[in-house]
C-alpha cells in the first residue's frame, strides 16, 4: 500500500523557514517534518511514498537523492571517486517524488498521481501534520465499513481555560481548554479506494477539501454512531470518519506551531 502526501504549498504563514525551503521540509528535532510523518507510517509496515511536490519540490528531491549517503558511514578514495559503504542506517523506503506543478490545488494533486496508484486502496496525509495516530486502527476500521474514503476526525481542545460565573460575577468553575465549539475537524490522515479519484474533476484549481467533498454536492452531512462519524457527500454514503477521542496533532502553520509539534514528539 501506498502513501500519498501533498508537499507542494506555500508555508506563507511560516514564511521565516519557508523563503529557503518548502514547509514539510522545515526541521523539528533535526529531522523533516516530512521524514516524522513517513517515520509515523513506517512504523505499521508501510513504506512506500509517493510525495507530490510543488513549491521547491527540488529541495525535496535533492533530499532523498542523498539521504542513502547521509545515513552511511563511508569511505572515499579521493584519487579515483571511489567510495565503499561501510553501514547504512536508511529506512527501507521506496519514494517517488512526483512533481504536480506550482500553484495547483490540493485535489488536483491528488489527481495527477492516479498513474502511480494503480488499482489498489492508497493512504493520503498532509505534508506539514504530525500526530500519533494509529494507522493500523484506521486501516481496519476502512476495511470493516467498506466504502471508498475513510477520513479521521478531532474535536481539539480550546485555546484558553473557560470560566463558569454566575450572574453576581462569582467564579463557579474552572475548565482548563474545554473542547473547542464541540465541532470535529478533519484531522488529516486518509484511507482511500482508487474509485476515490474518479470522483475528482479535472482542473489544477480543484480543492480535495471541497471537491468532491463539498462543492459539487450541495450539502455534506455527519452522525455519530457507535464512537464513529459517519459523513455522506458527492461520494453519496462512500465516505466514513473515524473519530479520534484524544489526538495529538499538530498541524504547523505558524512558528509558535514548531514549538508544539516540539512538546508532541517529547511526550510533554
Amino acid at each position: 500500500m501506498k502513501v500519498l502526501i501533498l508537499a507542494g504549498g506555500f508555508g506563507t504563514r511560516l514564511s521565516e523557514e519557508t523563503d529557503v525551503k518548502p514547509k514539510p521540509m522545515v526541521e523539528v528535532g533535526g529531522k523533516p517534518i516530512l521524514w516524522h510523518i513517513m517515520k509515523t507510517y513506517s512504523h505499521y509496515g508501510i513504506n512506500e511514498f509517493v510525495i507530490l511536490l510543488g513549491y521547491k519540490g527540488y529541495y525535496i528531491k535533492e533530499y532523498f537523492a542523498n539521504y542513502f549517503l547521509h545515513q552511511s558511514d563511508v569511505t572515499i578514495d579521493m584519487s579515483n571517486g571511489d567510495m565503499e559503504v561501510h553501514n547504512n542506517s536508511s529506512e527501507p523506503w521506496k519514494v517517488t517524488l512526483l512533481d504536480t506543478g506550482l500553484n495547483v490545488m490540493t485535489g488536483a494533486r491528488v489527481k495527477k498521481a492516479k498513474d502511480h496508484i494503480g488499482n489498489e486502496p492508497f493512504l493520503l496525509t498532509y505534508g506539514d501534520g504530525v500526530a500519533d495516530i494509529n494507522i493500523q486502527a484506521t486501516l481496519d476500521f476502512h476495511k470493516k465499513h467498506g466504502k471508498l474514503m475513510t477520513m479521521t476526525a478531532a474535536q481539539p481542545d480550546g485555546r484558553f481555560g473557560a470560566l463558569d460565573i454566575d450572574e453576581s460575577n462569582k467564579v463557579v468553575a474552572f475548565k482548563e481548554k474545554p473542547k473547542g465549539d464541540g465541532s470535529w475537524i478533519n484531522a488529516g490522515y486518509f484511507v482511500c479506494q482508487p474509485e476515490v479519484l474518479d470522483y475528482i474533476p479535472q482542473g489544477n484549481d480543484v480543492v480535495l477539501e471541497q471537491e468532491p467533498l463539498k462543492r459539487e454536492c450541495g450539502n455534506a452531512w455527519a452522525i455519530n454512531i457507535d464512537g464513529f462519524l459517519a459523513s455522506k457527500s458527492r461520494l453519496f454514503g462512500r465516505i466514513d470518519l473515524c473519530k479520534i477521542e484524544h489526538p495529538r496533532e499538530v498541524e504547523i502553520d505558524e512558528p509558535e506551531d514548531l514549538i508544539s509539534v516540539s512538546c508532541l514528539m517529547k511526550g510533554l
